[in-house]
């Protein structure tokens, strides 16, 4: 049985963690969810991805049980520690913009994949925190520093604080929270906002994030100017800009 689930219409993919109870990630569950991003890259069909849990939670994280029974062999640590890193890698640098609809707690490597995707929106009963410090691990802090400020990360890693739904909307760490019953619907309005847009536009635009984001300001600019120049001689730019003029929906055809 799949353990990650891919469903794909009008150029969205739903990509669905379903490993029951929690979604917690093992090392078939990483593996599997590292093809299903990947795979992505190579749909012409999808232009917007949205990652989410089946259940009533969105990932608790580590496999905890499935630590305590594997066998330390040499090297599977080492191994195993590679996978959770390109997880999150591949989620970041993947050609299409990927939201996280958070429908529940996205603990300790769930809090990597949520915080790894581009657009970040949250059920009222959803929550991000790093429980590590109570099961014996360490992680997620640098993921988390990515999102959150100084004082607040550091309260998370240090005594496992969970900050809610509600209170990600507060601190503009999600785009929205709203009843776990509308968090698909919001996600879905976000997703189709996205797939309108022109496949090259927005896959460039990500790229630019991703990349400008650990660059200097001025080298940061010059990477988006010559993206802009890049952009500029495609097909669907050109689209773009008469649409405009002429003042009708641009129709793009991804060249």
């Amino acid at each position: 049985m799949a353990l990650i689930r891919t469903e794909v219409s009008d150029h969205i993919a739903v990509v669905t963690m379903d490993a029951p109870p929690v979604n917690a990630v093992s090392t078939e569950f990483m593996e599997e969810m590292i093809a299903a991003i990947d795979r992505l890259n190579d749909l012409p069909d999808v232009r917007v991805a949205i990652v989410t849990g089946a259940g009533r939670c969105f990932s608790a994280g580590a496999d905890i049980k499935g630590r305590l029974s594997r066998k330390d062999e040499a090297g599977a640590y080492w191994a195993h520690a590679r996978r959770a890193r390109e997880m999150s890698w591949t989620l970041i640098e993947n050609k299409k913009p990927i939201i996280a609809a958070i429908n529940g707690p996205a603990l300790g490597a769930g809090l990597g994949i949520a915080v790894s995707c581009d657009i970040l929106m949250a059920s009222e009963t959803a929550s991000l925190g790093l429980p590590e410090v109570d099961v014996g691990l360490m992680g997620g802090g640098r993921h988390t520093m990515r999102v959150f400020g100084h004082s607040l990360t550091r309260r998370m890693m240090l005594t496992g604080y969970r900050v809610s739904g509600p209170e990600l909307y507060r601190l503009g760490i999600v785009e929205c929270c709203v009843p776990a019953e509308k968090l698909m619907e919001e996600a879905m309005k976000m997703a189709t906002t996205i797939a309108s847009k022109s496949p090259i536009a927005t896959r460039m635009a990500k790229q630019a994030a991703q990349t400008i984001e650990f660059m200097t300001l001025r080298d940061g600019y010059r990477f988006e100017q010559n993206l802009t120049h890049e952009l500029s001689r495609t097909e669907d730019a050109r689209e773009a800009m008469t649409a405009f003029v002429e003042k009708r929906k641009p129709e793009f055809k991804g060249r």
